[in-house]
C-alpha cells in the first residue's frame, strides 16, 4: 500500500471521478471519496456500488458543499478522518477534487513525498500578503458572521455585512490563531492533519470558522500553522484563476501548457476533455520529466490571458469586451495622421503625399456627403461603407475600425471644420493620432467660388467658429496626441519646411527628403477677400496676419540685394 491516501470530493461528473479514483488505486494508494449532498441518492447508489470490491477505496458521511461556504471544510473532515481510521500506513494526505487529473505518474508522487516526510505542503500567507482576494473582503472575512450564502443569498449577504460595518460588530479570534490564507488543495501529513482534527479546541474553532468567509481557504492554512514543523507554502495542484477569481478550466488544446507545469496535480479539467484524460491516465511514463513542480513557468502565460481578457487587445473593440471611456487599451490600434487645411492649399495634394510618404492618404473621411477613401473606393478594408449615415451612427468606431483593419499600413486622411466633428475628442484623446492643422484653410474653398458674398460672409462665419472650437479642444491639457497648428500665414512662409516635419513625423516609410514640391494653389487676390469679409463686419482671424495682395508688378520689381562673389 502506498504511503499517500488521496481525499477526494466529488460533486459532478461522476464518470471522470470514477476514471481517477482507479488510477490513484492502481498506483496503490487509498481514496476516500466524499460526494456531495447535492448528488441525488440513485446517482450516488450507482457510483458507489463500483467501488465495493476495491479494499482502496471509501465513502465518507456526506455534507452539503456550497461555494464560500462551511461544507466543504467539514466534508475534507469527514473523508480525512476516515482516511487516518482505515490506512495507517499512510503518511501524507493529499486533497483532491472530481475534476483533478493527475499529470505524472503516481509513483513520482509517493517517492518525492516520501522524500519529505515531516513537509506539510499547504499555500499559507497572512492577509496582507496575498496579492488574490476578489471582492473586497480580506481581514473583515475574519471579523464579520457570514451565515448566509453570496450565490443564493447575496442582496441579504451584502445588507449583512453592510450592517455589521455599520454597527461597528468585530468577531473576537480565537486565542492563539493568526489567520492565513491560501488553496484550498493540500498535502498535509499525518501527524499534522491529526493533530488539526484531534486538537482539543477543535470545536470552539470549528464554530469560529464556521462564519468565516469561505472558509475552506483560511481553515487548514491557519490551523496548520499551530502543528507542522515545516511548511512549504505551496500546494502540489496547479490552479489557476482569473481576475474575478474564477478558477481556469484546462481543456484538450492545454495538453502542452500542462506538461510545461511539471505538477502533479492539475484542475479545474473539463470532464469532456477526452485527450487530457486519455493522454494523462494511460501514459504510465507521463512523457513528463522527474523535476520539482513549477506552476511559474506558465504564470506569463496565464498573466498574458488575464491582460488579453481585462483589456483587450490595443486598439480592439467587441462586443465580449467592450471598454469604458477611459479604460481602452489604446484607443486605436496604431499611429494615423489627420491633415486639416492641407487639401485646400494645395492643389492635388493627397496622390503627392502618398508617393511622399508611403502611407494610405485619403480624402476628407468625415465629409458630409460621405467617407473620402482613397482612390474613391466605395468600401474599404473590413467592408468599411462609405455611406455617412452608418459612419455618424458612431464615428469613433468608424475611426479605430479603419485603423485596426488597416493594421501595418499609416494612414492619412484630410479633415475640416466642414467635416462632421463628433470624433474630435476621441482624436485628441488618442496617442496614436497625429494631427496637423493649417488654420483658416477652409477659407480658400470660399475664396475660390463663385457664391454670393452674403453667403460667403455666413458660411466663412460659420466655419470660423467651428475651427475655432476645435482648436480650443485640441490646445486642452488633456489631449495625448501629437499635435502642430500652425495659421495660414505662418504656413505658407515656409511651406516645405513645415512639410518637412510633418513627413518626418510619419516615420520609416516617408522618404529622408522630400524631392518634390506639391504646386500651392493661387492665392492672388486671398487677402483682398479677406479684407472684404472684414469690411463686411467679419473678422477672419484664424488666418493670421494676411496682407493685403500687392500687384504682381510690385512683387517682380521689388529691388534685389546686391552680393559679392570672391
Amino acid at each position: 500500500m502506498s504511503s499517500v491516501g488521496i481525499v477526494m470530493l466529488v460533486h459532478t461528473a461522476l464518470e471522470r471521478a470514477e476514471q481517477v479514483v482507479r488510477h490513484w488505486t492502481a498506483a496503490g494508494c487509498p481514496v476516500v471519496l466524499h460526494v456531495d449532498r447535492k448528488v441525488d441518492d440513485a446517482r450516488f447508489r450507482a457510483f458507489k456500488v463500483k467501488f465495493t470490491k476495491d479494499p482502496l477505496v471509501r465513502f465518507s458521511n456526506r455534507h452539503r458543499c456550497e461555494w464560500g461556504t462551511w461544507g466543504i471544510v467539514a466534508a475534507s473532515q469527514s473523508a480525512s478522518e476516515l482516511m487516518l481510521a482505515q490506512f495507517a500506513d499512510v503518511r501524507h494526505v493529499f486533497l483532491a477534487s472530481g475534476s483533478c487529473l493527475p499529470l505524472r505518474p503516481v509513483q513520482e508522487l509517493v517517492d518525492y513525498l516520501a522524500a519529505r516526510p515531516r513537509t506539510d505542503f499547504i499555500e499559507s500567507a497572512t492577509t496582507a500578503d496575498v496579492p488574490w482576494i476578489v471582492g473586497g473582503l480580506s481581514t473583515e472575512r475574519f471579523t464579520l458572521r457570514f451565515p448566509f450564502s453570496w450565490k443564493r443569498q447575496r442582496r441579504t449577504f451584502d445588507a449583512y455585512v453592510s450592517l455589521q460595518r455599520k454597527l461597528g460588530i468585530r468577531r473576537r479570534i480565537p486565542y492563539g490563531l493568526i489567520p492565513h490564507m491560501g488553496s484550498q488543495w493540500w498535502c498535509l501529513t499525518r501527524q499534522t492533519l491529526s493533530a488539526i482534527l484531534e486538537d482539543p479546541n477543535r470545536k470552539a474553532y470549528d464554530a469560529y470558522f464556521r462564519r468565516v468567509w469561505i472558509p475552506d481557504e483560511s481553515y487548514y492554512q491557519t490551523l496548520a500553522r499551530l502543528y507542522s514543523s515545516k511548511i512549504e507554502s505551496r500546494s502540489l495542484t496547479l490552479s489557476k484563476f482569473d481576475f474575478q477569481g474564477k478558477p481556469h478550466v484546462f481543456y484538450d488544446d492545454h495538453l502542452q501548457l500542462l506538461r510545461r507545469s511539471d505538477c502533479f496535480v492539475a484542475r479545474k479539467i473539463w470532464p469532456q476533455a477526452d485527450r487530457l484524460y486519455r493522454t494523462f491516465l494511460t501514459d504510465a511514463s507521463g512523457a513528463m520529466k522527474r523535476t520539482e513542480p513549477n506552476p511559474g513557468k506558465i504564470d506569463r502565460i496565464f498573466a498574458k490571458a488575464v491582460e488579453r481578457r481585462t483589456r483587450g487587445r490595443k486598439g480592439l473593440y467587441m462586443q465580449s469586451r467592450y471598454p469604458d471611456v477611459g479604460a481602452e487599451n489604446g484607443m486605436t490600434s496604431g499611429p494615423y495622421s489627420i491633415l486639416q487645411g492641407f487639401s485646400e492649399l494645395f492643389e492635388n495634394f493627397e496622390p503627392w503625399f502618398a508617393r511622399a510618404t508611403g502611407a494610405r492618404v485619403h480624402g476628407h473621411l468625415f465629409a458630409p456627403e460621405r467617407a473620402v477613401f482613397s482612390d474613391d473606393q466605395q468600401l474599404f478594408n473590413g467592408c468599411l461603407s462609405d455611406n455617412a449615415r452608418s459612419r455618424d451612427y458612431n464615428p469613433e468606431r468608424f475611426l479605430s475600425n479603419l485603423i485596426w483593419n488597416t493594421r501595418g499600413e499609416r494612414q492619412c486622411f484630410q479633415f475640416g471644420p466642414r467635416d462632421t466633428q463628433k470624433a474630435n475628442w476621441f482624436m485628441a484623446r488618442d496617442a496614436n493620432a497625429q494631427i496637423s492643422v493649417i488654420s483658416g484653410a477652409w477659407a480658400i474653398p470660399l475664396f475660390k467660388s463663385n457664391a454670393n458674398f452674403t453667403e460667403l460672409r455666413r458660411e466663412a462665419a460659420r466655419l470660423q467658429q467651428i475651427e475655432s472650437d476645435q482648436l480650443q479642444l485640441l490646445r486642452s491639457k488633456w489631449v495625448s496626441a501629437r499635435i502642430r497648428i500652425w495659421s495660414m500665414a505662418e504656413f505658407v512662409e515656409a511651406p516645405m519646411e513645415n512639410l518637412q516635419t510633418i513627413v518626418d513625423e510619419i516615420g520609416p516609410l516617408a522618404n529622408s527628403h522630400l524631392s518634390e514640391a506639391p504646386k500651392m494653389v493661387d492665392l492672388v487676390g486671398f487677402g483682398q477677400f479677406l479684407q472684404n469679409l472684414k469690411n463686411q463686419g467679419m473678422h477672419p482671424y484664424l488666418m493670421g496676419d494676411f496682407p493685403v495682395d500687392p500687384t504682381p508688378a510690385q512683387t517682380s520689381q521689388r529691388p534685389r540685394k546686391p552680393y559679392l562673389v570672391k
